[in-house]
């Protein structure tokens, strides 16, 4: 789809911009306005009208108008044949885990996925409707061939992954999910479109937290799925309308403003996260540091091959210390908020500690509690002095 003579041959930056834009025919606006409506008009006979449908306007929980134009916008980033946006990023997962997997069916899924993931996949669909599911480190290619089934349907993952930030290789886990008749989801948030389109490896499914880098700004909420059209109808059909996971155009409209500086955004978040991740390397009071743009990280060579502008800005670190010493650190940081959640303009770190109910799937290191930092976009120096005198209080 064209929108302004932006086609996906445009660089990314102008993609960002320009996509899903047009000047509204009403006003002359060249910014797209919000449409606060829950219902659109009718033709003069709606006898024949699927009250299910999503092919026009018809009811906010079928598509509004600011999540079309939004659909266009991500999927020109992606370069994907479709798009589905909706109300949060859990929403975008449970409606691919929903659509594509039914009683009986046996799913692949990465151990150390984001704990909505981990619930759904591990507890929820197992419970509730009988969906087998194998977690498995799929950071190591060839242990998730030895846990696809002949009734396996979906593989599962997210490359870096949430919070341990392991990496997957895409192209050949998208190869093993194909050879065996499965689908492949990638959960891509942690590196953004910017960095990472899983799609351009095999992947047949994208999973985006519009909340996190693609907003960027922290005031909204959402989620997208990206693939083929023939999947993503078949999302926006069961999770969308009749799950009723639809997005508010007003957030619709703020994650619209917020793409738009998203190139811009992330190659600070790299350029700091980078920086930072070095700087805390170095700390002897550190214990370990978990970032794919380290040489001595584990996933550093996959990375680099599918991570093409950078590594992201989360990263997961501990110090040699005890479990109040590490919210003791956290107490003393003046810059950094103590906050859940990422891809904010402001830095955020959560401390997870060892009571996590996850802790056994979790690389030796991670035991004991470690922290999952966001770097924001604020100068690096500042961040840096921030960490060292927070250590030095310690």
């Amino acid at each position: 789809m064209q929108i302004k003579n932006i086609d996906a041959m445009s660089g990314f930056a102008t993609r960002a911009i320009h996509g899903g834009n047009e000047t509204d025919k009403e006003t002359g606006a060249i910014r797209r306005p919000i449409t606060m409506a829950n219902s659109y008009e009718l033709p003069y006979d709606p006898s024949d009208i699927n009250w299910s449908s999503t092919g026009g306007n018809l009811y906010t929980r079928n598509g509004g108008a600011n999540q079309v134009y939004l659909q266009q916008k991500l999927a020109l980033l992606h370069g994907t044949e479709d798009c589905v946006v909706l109300a949060t990023g859990v929403a975008a997962l449970s409606g691919v885990f929903f659509a594509f997997l039914k009683s009986g069916d046996h799913a692949v899924v990465l151990d150390t996925t984001y704990i909505a993931a981990y619930r759904l996949m591990h507890e929820l669909l197992p419970e509730k409707y009988g969906v087998k599911t194998t977690l498995v480190d799929a950071s190591d290619a060839k242990k998730v061939r030895m846990a696809i089934k002949p009734d396996t349907k979906l593989i599962h993952i997210e490359t870096p992954a949430n919070p341990t930030i392991r990496v997957c290789d895409i192209r050949e886990i998208a190869k093993l999910a194909h050879e065996h008749g499965a689908l492949l989801s990638v959960d891509n948030t942690f590196a953004s479109p910017y960095n990472q389109l899983p799609c351009d490896y095999g992947a047949d499914l994208t999973v985006e937290s519009l909340t996190k880098y693609i907003n960027g700004h922290g005031d909204a909420l959402g989620g997208a799925v990206l693939g083929a059209k023939p999947l993503i109808d078949k999302i926006r059909a069961e999770a969308m309308v009749n799950l009723g996971g639809a997005i508010s155009p007003f957030n619709a409209w703020l994650i619209m403003r917020g793409v738009v500086t998203l190139p811009l955004r992330m190659r600070q978040h790299n350029k700091n996260a980078q920086k930072i991740a070095e700087f805390l390397e170095s700390q002897p009071q550190v214990k370990f540091v978990a970032y794919p743009g380290l040489e001595s990280f584990k996933g550093h060579n996959i990375a680099k091959k599918q991570m093409k502008n950078g590594y992201g800005g989360v990263m997961a670190f501990a110090l040699n210390a005890d479990h109040d010493a590490h919210n003791r650190f956290v107490s003393h940081l003046r810059v950094i908020t103590n906050a859940v959640s990422l891809g904010h303009d402001e830095s955020l770190i959560v401390f997870l500690g060892e009571n996590d109910e996850r802790q056994y799937l979790y690389p030796e290191e991670f035991h004991g509690g470690f922290f999952r930092f966001s770097v924001g976009l604020e100068d690096a120096e500042d961040i840096i002095a921030d960490i060292k005198q927070a250590l030095a209080k310690l």
